[in-house]
């Protein structure tokens, strides 16, 4: 059983019990396409599902008081997936991108874009764009969308940005490479979840995850919901986050 969450942030009942809640939260999000077989549906079905329920994650960690969540919804690997395959995730995000960014900026939140635009469709490039800027004054939630986003590429590209500005080497910090990243401006994920009972970060923020907690659950991707994010949340607010020091 487990236990209601209740956030810091809202209740202050003297008699609620509250936890500790991640500032920043990043999901990988996996297992569309097998939910779609395990229901004689096809893989685009699937991936309908998981886009369903980011509608439902990102109201449930609002809640709790989470202020960034990032959402890993395409690599820059799964352009070698089936070309039918891809087609149709480009298809779904041209779908839904319109009216849920509405919904969202109705509800105060700002959306971020992590990855390259470049390769993407000019229709998809514009709306992604315009989302940005209709949204970008909201302040209840940021949620950071990686769309074709490999962070090794990312990593790459901030070097080659550095040399380009002759940046000198001796002024190199880890302070200074972060503000050539891709996640500029946003902090490290506190907590990295991934579903589907992987446990691999498959290029995902690897140099921001250098001390993130994670928590890998068997739930497929569109089954994630409220009870799910619950159980995430009570197990981050267990751990104890030394960062490399010893206490005492």
């Amino acid at each position: 059983m487990v236990t209601p969450l209740i956030s810091p942030h809202v209740s202050d009942s003297p008699d609620a019990v509250s936890i500790r809640v991640p500032g920043h939260v990043a999901i990988i999000m996996d297992g569309n396409g097998r939910w779609a077989e395990s229901r004689e549906m096809s893989r685009s079905e699937g991936h309908r599902a998981g886009v369903a329920n980011i509608r439902r994650t990102i109201k449930a960690f609002a809640k709790a008081g989470v202020e960034y969540l990032t959402l890993y919804a395409f690599s820059t690997e799964n352009w070698g997936r089936p070309i039918a395959e891809v087609d149709a995730l480009i298809a779904i995000m041209l779908d839904v991108i319109g009216p849920e960014s509405e919904n969202l900026h109705e509800q105060g939140v700002r959306i971020k874009h992590i990855g390259s635009l470049n390769r993407l469709p000019q229709n998809l490039r514009d709306a992604i764009i315009n989302t940005i800027e209709m949204t970008k004054h909201n302040d209840r939630l940021t949620l950071c969308v990686a769309f074709n986003y490999g962070s090794r590429t990312e990593i790459l590209d901030a070097v080659r940005k550095m040399l380009a500005d002759g940046v000198a080497s001796e002024s190199v910090d880890e302070s200074l490479f972060a503000t050539y990243l891709d996640t500029a401006g946003i902090p490290d994920p506190d907590l990295i979840i991934r579903t589907a009972g992987e446990m691999r970060l498959s290029n995902f923020l690897l140099w921001q995850a250098a001390y993130s907690e994670f928590y890998c659950t068997s739930a497929l991707w569109p089954d994630f919901d409220e009870l799910e994010v619950e159980k995430a949340l009570q197990s981050y607010a267990r751990r104890e986050r030394r960062f490399g020091r010893l206490d005492g």
